[in-house]
């Protein structure tokens, strides 16, 4: 078994892998990115806009240069952090509003807040066949495996599933946003509870927001304003990311074919858990545990400089050369979510009397863009991964839950994609070049191998 796995391993290495000559020689975009970096335009959305950068005309319009600027996200036209300062002025938490805004494409009247808010809170609460089935699911440690495990069986309690009428599909992801605070908090307490703990099932309080809702059934207790609203921001700024991140692109994709909401969802969960796009908060916090054991003066520069620099090279930490948190696809100079999540992480740092760990981040990341740009001159930004989990730990929330959270969040942008996807109604087919150069002749089985001889 063993000799035939390594055989397989070494011809699919052999076969896969495609020269750099011929990615340029046939056009090829990998990743689905252009040349100079920027995103391959695959499809056109009105929920969310991330700005990074702007092209500029050459001057002698036959290209175009990248200029970096200061980073903006919009939902739906709206910028979101003038969003977020309307909010909470205004006394509110915001993240209802927010997900209705991204459904709806506008903001809501008073009178349809209002509505659309008891109408999540009517419906966080699972029923009895949807606490058997998180009972049965709940067996995965990994709470990504087991949210994916619930949300997948779902349909079981959907009397019609298979339905894309619009106003069935609007339902289902009402239905998914409101639920999933409380399968997440399910989940963690079931899969503590077969490790030996005691198990703690807190029903949902209808007149908490949906960040109270979370920590309260998470922790027992409610959760004093200013960690309910930083929660909330959290959900706020994790709720949508444009149509090009890859598992909104996924649930798009998956809908295109025609599947139903509930295996469209799951795409994205799947997706989400990859450490490149959801789990990268958690990189970052693994690596900074490290870089805390390592680094002996963690306000000497010099000494930060190099050892992230050790990093870069391959040379330290995973040897992968990524500092993780560091750098995104369309954010140059700064990303909106990292600006304010790194503000509240300043202030409730102070608060917890760890301002000396977080001062470590600030210098690391402000280290991190040195490097890039005396080395590769380039410029990078801290992306909202690198403050994320720092604000989760200060919020005293689990590292297992950091991605689900995640998800627990971006379901409303796949939600709001999924029905702008099945609207606008085209299955997507992208194409790929073919590596190989001239069919090939079937060999008939006792010759094969003797071809070198």
């Amino acid at each position: 078994m063993e000799e035939i796995l390594l055989k397989i391993d070494e011809l699919a290495k052999y076969h896969d892998k495609i020269s750099p000559d011929l990615i340029r020689e046939k056009d090829i975009k990998p990743g689905l990115r252009n040349a100079d970096g920027t995103g391959v335009v695959v499809g056109i959305t009105s929920k969310g806009l991330v700005v990074g950068y702007e092209k500029i005309p050459t001057p002698d319009g036959k290209g175009y240069e990248v200029k970096p600027v200061e980073g903006r996200l919009l939902y739906c036209g709206y910028d979101v952090c003038e969003l977020i300062r309307g909010i909470y002025h205004e006394g509110r938490f915001g993240f209802d509003e927010i997900s209705y805004l991204l459904l709806a494409g506008e903001l809501p009247t008073a009178d349809d807040l209002e509505r659309f808010s008891s109408t999540l809170a009517k419906r966080r609460a699972l029923t009895k066949l949807e606490r058997s089935i998180l009972m049965q699911e709940g067996e995965n440690e990994n709470q990504m495996y087991a949210l994916h495990s619930v949300v997948s069986h779902l349909s079981r309690c959907d009397s019609n599933p298979e339905s894309t009428d619009l106003k069935d599909e609007t339902n289902r992801c009402i239905n998914l946003i409101a639920k999933f605070p409380t399968i997440v908090a399910y989940n963690y307490h079931v899969m503590r509870y077969r490790a030996g703990s005691n198990l703690s099932i807190i029903k949902p309080e209808p007149s908490f927001s949906t960040a109270e809702n979370f920590l309260y059934m998470l922790k027992g207790k409610r959760p004093s304003r200013f960690e309910a609203e930083l929660f909330d921001l959290c959900q706020i700024l994790h709720a949508e990311h444009g149509g090009g991140n890859n598992s909104t692109f996924t649930v798009r994709a998956v809908s295109s074919s025609g599947a139903n909401t509930y295996m469209a969802i799951c795409s994205g969960i799947a997706s989400l858990s990859g450490y490149l796009h959801g789990g990268a908060n958690e990189s970052v916090m693994r690596m900074m545990k490290h870089i805390k054991k390592q680094v002996h003066d963690w306000e000497d520069r010099d000494e930060v400089k190099a050892y992230l620099e050790r990093i870069l090279d391959g040379k330290a930490y995973d040897r992968s050369g990524k500092i993780y948190g560091m750098g995104h696809a369309v954010y140059t100079i700064s990303d909106p979510r990292a600006v304010l999540l790194k503000q509240k992480a300043r202030e409730f740092a102070r608060m917890k009397n760890m301002s000396h760990e977080f001062a470590l981040y600030d210098l690391v990341e402000e280290t991190a863009k040195e490097i890039f740009l005396e080395r590769r001159k380039k410029h990078i930004c801290a992306n909202v991964d690198f403050y994320s989990g720092f604000v989760y730990k200060l919020l005293g929330i689990p590292v297992e839950l950091y991605t689900p959270i995640f998800a627990m969040s971006r379901v409303v942008g796949w939600s709001a994609h999924r029905i702008e996807q099945i609207i606008q109604n085209k299955i997507m087919r992208p194409a790929y070049a073919s590596s190989i150069t001239a069919q090939k002749a079937y060999v008939p089985l006792a010759n094969r191998g003797k071809e070198a001889a």
